[in-house]
């Protein structure tokens, strides 16, 4: 009737149709269930035990914790003395180089590329407290790094390199020189809350050995402990101090001292200088394969279940009025035809973003306190972060039913239609997460394919001053959380796009 055909009276019949057929009411309930359920079966099957030396507790289960929240590694090794108020520490680093041994064998020379070593104002000599640092890298040049996340790079790649950290209350600024003279600006940090009294000394470390051999269906590695040598001299430190010696500190050692199988970690004084050897890292923890730190988004592993659900009942949504000629009835009814496939893409699209958004909103704490149960520690991550996981979350399954509901428009085939997306969203996640293909293919799944949407769960940022895997099996994927989903909407709007055409086009 005239007046009666509006789109709002179309978005009311097509939420009828929906709410009144008892099988998609299911479908979508399945879907949160799955989600919901999955997670928690997860953290529930995972556990982990782990034993140090004489019974204790193994370290990396119980990190130490960063300024900023974050689980983080500080081993090194520190030669320091007590500074109380504003000073400055300076001096030349001459020579830094890095040894490792395998399997029992000689040691070899194996600098890393982040080995490093420097002069750093420390809080104190407690794992995870505040720090300011400038250092030489093994392969990364001078940089000036704090609290474990923060890295500037400076100018200097040769050796000797001179470096300064200079304190003023709680600001530390790094300077670098060729030539002790000349100096240049690397950076200006903050250190909140920094005592009077602080630790100022010269720190060497260098983090594992690690090589990763990919093949098909396949990956494995093998990593062991590097040492790093560095030798110091020209050093002045500068302003109120109550001690005159050097104290030396293994700080968070998990080497057993010898990571080279012969030169022990610590410091030496020589007659113009001081050396320092140390094996270990100064960074955040990066999430990945073997972690025991959760992520947010290990709590939503159930939606990748609830998204073939939601497949299944959007694809059904559109293919169904053909199955049973129905869908003449909805063109007569309203001859813009364009309209009829918007109103079934908002009813599918709202319903399946509130299911999600629901699922995904009890999930994520209900995991996360098993998972804290179970021991493990979780990654903090703002609450924007968290926030932008779970609407993303929820984003990405109604977006994939319109998707669904498009590609279903075109085949009029329930099979077809669920097999095309499956084999669009599901299939490339699955093969890049499995680790069936190297990570090379992987990424390039993660770009071009609908899957790439899912890079809008990732919450752990990439380091560029720790390397690791990042792939998409340790939760990394190639594109930006927001341009992974774009994708997605891309591949959406084309299917709209065709499926309106052929709506149009041909007789129902």
């Amino acid at each position: 009737m005239t007046g009666r055909d509006g789109f709002g009276q179309l978005l009311r019949a097509e939420w009828t149709k929906f709410r009144t057929v008892r099988g998609w009411v299911i479908g979508l309930v399945a879907a949160a269930l799955v989600t919901v359920l999955i997670g928690l079966f997860g953290a529930a099957a995972s556990n982990f035990s782990c034993s140090g030396p004489n019974g204790q507790p193994c370290a990396a289960s119980t990190p130490p914790i960063g300024p900023g929240g974050e689980p983080v590694i500080d081993s090194f090794s520190f030669a320091h003395k007590t500074l109380t108020g504003d000073g400055s520490i300076t001096a030349r680093l001459t020579s830094l180089t890095a040894v490792s041994s395998s399997d029992g064998q000689a040691p070899v020379e194996d600098t890393q590329p982040w080995t490093k070593a420097g002069v750093v104002i420390k809080e104190s000599t407690t794992p995870g407290s505040q720090y300011a640092a400038m250092a030489v890298t093994g392969g990364h040049g001078v940089r000036m790094q704090h609290n474990f996340t923060g890295d500037i790079a400076g100018t200097l790649s040769a050796k000797p390199s001179w470096l300064r950290l200079t304190r003023s209350g709680d600001t530390i600024t790094g300077h670098e020189s060729a030539d002790g003279v000349n100096w240049h600006l690397v950076g200006t940090v903050t250190l909140p809350g920094l005592p009077s009294t602080v630790q100022a000394g010269l720190f060497a470390t260098s983090p594992h050995h690690e090589e990763i051999t990919e093949s098909f269906a396949s990956a494995s590695g093998t990593s062991y402990p590097t040492l790093a040598t560095a030798e110091f001299d020209r050093i002045d430190l500068e302003g109120t101090r109550p001690d005159d010696t050097w104290t030396g500190d293994n700080i968070g050692d998990r080497s057993g001292g010898r990571p080279d199988g012969g030169s022990p970690t610590g410091f030496e004084e020589t007659g113009d200088g001081v050396t320092v050897r140390g094996s270990g890292n100064i960074a955040p923890i990066v999430a990945g394969r073997g972690g025991l730190g959760k992520t947010v988004e290990s709590g939503l592993v159930g939606a990748f279940a609830g998204l073939i659900a939601v497949i299944v009942v959007a694809a059904t949504f559109m293919t169904s009025e053909y199955r049973r000629g129905l869908i003449r009835t909805s063109l007569s009814a309203s001859p813009r035809r364009g309209r009829v496939l918007a109103a079934k893409s908002a009813v599918i699209g709202s319903v399946t973003f509130v299911t999600g958004l629901a699922a995904a909103s009890i999930a994520v704490p209900l995991v996360r306190a098993v998972e804290r149960d179970k021991g493990h520690f979780a990654f903090p991550v703002p609450t924007a972060t968290e926030l932008r996981v779970v609407v993303g979350t929820a984003a990405l399954l109604a977006v994939a039913a319109v998707f669904s509901l498009a590609v279903g428009t075109v085949l009029r085939r329930s099979a077809g239609a669920v097999t095309v997306v499956i084999v669009a969203i599901v299939l490339p996640y699955t093969l890049a997460i499995a680790s069936v293909l190297p990570t090379g293919p992987s990424d390039w799944l993660l770009r071009v394919t609908p899957a790439a949407a899912f890079a809008v769960q990732q919450s752990m940022p990439e380091y560029p001053q720790v390397d690791a895997g990042y792939t998409p099996a340790d939760g990394y994927f190639p594109l930006p959380p927001l341009g992974g989903f774009a994708v997605l909407c891309g591949y959406t709007a084309l299917a709209l796009g065709v499926a309106a055409s052929v709506l149009r086009r041909r007789d129902a």
